[in-house]
């Protein structure tokens, strides 16, 4: 069994965080952060809640696929920053779009949404499932220390999602990896006040090694693609479009020279959003659809890499 996205949509805080606004209480500039990370703005949760940024997604990829939730027979929701520690941000978006169907969290960070896929093409192949909704709701903001410019310049927040379908002829390759490194990028759990836990707890807070994860995910886009095209038997200039995670565009920029790939190809929402983490494969996905650069028949290459360290890609045909 194979499956093939048939509905898209996406969702983002209505508050602008620009450069500009950064550097009057970081150490920084927009100069500073534009020349190293390709972002002049991001989303910011203000008054929104992740829980509105998942639900007006979702509802949005319902709308395109011309489906109703009651048509649904799992939804996946892939996060790390839910509004909920229980429930989960998936069983949040059932009860408010009107589904009944099992409803779940899947965390594999940056790489969560092609994970999710996975996920559902496994349900697909089963017979459990003919139609599955997929989001990926992610509030950044809230992990982040927002005195350390090195990294929170990085991060956006929203939440995109999609409908797939079971079909014969959708997915032509998918790999999932992970190569076992819990320091590179991190957040530590919940502390907790347990008058019976002993030693320290730190500061739920992200803290990235920056030139460790800038290198894997130069090598794992490039040897992701690869891998892809071997699978379905391709060419690399044969794929239409390419969807990277949008960590940061230096790595984008690396990956498109190494490959040596139009630079057209390759979708980008980091700019505006910056690093949505498992939001920002789906995000990029639904603007492209809606602008009408996708066309029935495209191939799509999709990779998604973070903590973990954790890759997920496919190759999908467009329908």
């Amino acid at each position: 069994m194979s499956f093939r996205i048939i509905g898209t949509g996406s969702a983002l805080p209505e508050r602008i965080v620009t450069n500009d606004e950064l550097s009057t209480f970081l150490d920084t500039s927009d100069e500073w952060i534009r020349t190293r990370t390709g972002i002049r703005e991001r989303r910011v949760i203000s008054t929104e809640s992740l829980d509105d940024l998942a639900v007006a997604a979702s509802q949005r990829a319902l709308e395109a696929a011309g489906i109703e939730a009651s048509d649904l027979d799992l939804i996946v929701c892939s996060t790390t920053t839910s509004d909920h520690i229980m429930p989960g941000q998936g069983c949040a978006v059932a009860a408010q779009i009107g589904a009944t169907c099992p409803a779940f969290d899947l965390s594999a960070a940056c790489a969560g949404f092609v994970f999710a896929l996975d996920v559902a093409d496994g349900w697909f192949a089963r017979g459990r499932a003919k139609r599955v909704l997929i989001i990926a709701a992610e509030e950044m903001s809230r992990l982040i220390d927002w005195e350390d410019r090195a990294t929170c310049v990085l991060f956006g927040d929203g939440a995109a999602a999609c409908v797939v379908e079971a079909a014969e002829d959708g997915l032509l390759a998918m790999d999932l990896a992970t190569s076992p490194d819990m320091r590179a990028l991190a957040v530590p759990g919940i502390g907790g006040n347990s008058p019976f836990k002993e030693g320290e707890r730190p500061a739920s807070v992200l803290a990235m090694e920056g030139q460790r994860v800038f290198k894997f995910g130069v090598t794992t886009i490039c040897s992701a693609v690869k891998r892809l095209c071997m699978e379905a038997g391709i060419e690399v200039a044969d794929i239409d479009h390419f969807v990277f995670h949008q960590a940061n565009e230096r790595i984008l920029s690396a990956a498109v020279s190494r490959l040596g790939l139009d630079d057209a190809k390759v979708g980008r929402t980091l700019e505006t959003c910056g690093n949505i983490s498992s939001a920002c494969i789906p995000l990029t996905l639904d603007n492209l659809a809606r602008s009408g650069a996708l066309a029935s028949g495209d191939l799509v290459a999709i990779v998604g890499f973070g903590a973990g360290l954790d890759t997920g890609s496919c190759l999908l045909r467009w329908a």
